[in-house]
């Protein structure tokens, strides 16, 4: 037995403990700021989007993107995810943040037509350019990334005002605030939204794949609406497509993803009927705190 084998029955027993561990976390957690009522947010990574761009980038950039996949296979993958998850969201009617890469723009791509055409309409913002560790960028280097996303989306009629930092790599937010971006997706998980400056950190309260408890999250949805905080749940595209070392199949894919969010769009919509909670993007639960303060 190799050793990914021997620790592969143990994977549900941790991810338990994890989503325990982090529910106490946040029940003892002082809230920092009340909102009017509890908010559902998600935002959504798109890495790559499209294989056309690691073409376009010669097998370049594969390592500022996953040190599993190549930058060719995560871009087939999420060809495959993201009509799906469009499709899901308009049919629940939840809005979301899509945090798109900026070399997106680069391609001649549906994904940012699908987008605008949603019947939901939906939070465009960005996710770097070439998907870079902001971190190890220098002001201009960051800078310049921030210029080619404004003037790529620009084309499309987009002006992003969300911001989430490649791998979770938060720096150069004074750049953001220069660049008119309202909100970003901080790299400490927390409920609730903080002010930073002239920016919102919408807290990333947990990260979800096919292994999350929906017990976990509907107890933590309910600490939220009670304490009137935010969960924020986010995702890379990708991640719907690999469980337990598989890369599975558009189909599998599709059922595995509906199987997962039914049940938890149908509770968020009971709470929501029940005039309890929001279903907000980043860019509209920014919005909603500025009018608080």
């Amino acid at each position: 037995m190799d050793m990914y084998n021997k620790y592969v029955p143990l994977m549900p027993i941790c991810k338990s403990l994890s989503q325990l561990y982090r529910f106490s976390v946040y029940f003892l957690e002082k809230p920092k700021m009340q909102l009017k009522n509890g908010m559902f947010i998600i935002s959504v990574d798109v890495d790559v989007g499209s294989k056309e761009l690691a073409i376009i980038n010669g097998g370049n950039n594969d390592a500022n993107v996953s040190s599993r996949f190549s930058e060719y296979s995560v871009g087939e993958i999420e060809e495959w995810a993201l009509p799906l998850f469009v499709d899901l969201f308009n049919r629940f009617e939840i809005p979301v943040t899509f945090a798109l890469r900026g070399q997106l723009t680069e391609v001649c791509d549906s994904i940012l037509e699908l987008l605008l055409k949603s019947s939901v309409k939906h939070d465009i913002g960005a996710h770097g350019y070439y998907h870079k560790n902001f971190k190890n960028l220098s002001n201009d280097e960051a800078e310049n990334e921030l210029k080619l996303i404004s003037d790529g989306m620009k084309g499309f009629g987009i002006i992003p005002r969300s911001f989430v930092f490649p791998r979770n790599n938060v720096a150069h937010l004074d750049l953001l605030e220069r660049y008119g971006y309202k909100c970003y997706r901080g790299a400490d998980l927390g409920l609730g939204i903080e002010k930073k400056g002239q920016l919102c950190n919408i807290r990333p309260s947990y990260p979800i794949d096919l292994s999350t408890s929906f017990k976990f999250l509907k107890m933590t949805l309910n600490l939220c609406i009670a304490r009137k905080q935010s969960l924020h749940v986010w995702f890379h595209l990708w991640n719907w497509s690999c469980h337990s070392g598989c890369v599975r199949t558009k189909e599998s894919m599709q059922r595995s993803i509906y199987r997962f969010f039914s049940p938890l769009f149908e509770y968020v919509k009971q709470k929501e009927k029940s005039g309890v909670l929001s279903l907000e993007t980043m860019l509209s639960a920014a919005e909603k705190v500025e009018e608080l303060i």
